[in-house]
């Protein structure tokens, strides 16, 4: 089974509110198959601590605000790796060098890639 049409919206949610604070290197995995009470994961790095914390509280809030409880969240107080779990969405927000180490990526990389619409920014010129 692919992950829903729900799971889908609730990735680009997600990422929105990531790109919204700065984070930066989006992918989605569909992991449904896999991981049966799971649909999606969304990873996402951060350039340094304060803006992997400022990154998962911008995702929690808009994602709340969507109607989508929270079930776990973890790593906050350190704020490297921050793992939120939606139930049906999984997001890792990870700093440059946890991102790197962990290679989450090449863990799911038979997971079919869900795309990520992030809007294009355009510069005042």
């Amino acid at each position: 089974m692919a992950a829903s049409e729900q799971s889908h919206r609730m990735v680009q949610i997600a990422a929105a509110a990531a790109d919204s604070k700065g984070g930066e290197d989006f992918v989605a995995f569909d992991v449904s198959q896999p991981l049966p009470l799971v649909d999606a994961f969304l990873l996402v790095t951060g350039r340094s601590e304060r803006n992997v914390a400022a990154i998962a509280d911008e995702i929690e809030d808009q994602l709340l605000q969507a109607g989508f409880k929270r079930l776990r969240r973890e790593g906050r107080q350190e704020s490297r790796w921050v793992l939120l779990d939606f139930g049906d969405l999984v997001v890792h927000i990870f700093h440059e060098e946890e991102r790197v180490y962990y290679g989450l990526e090449r863990l799911w990389k038979d997971c079919p890639v869900i795309a990520v619409d992030i809007p294009t920014h355009t510069t005042a010129q």
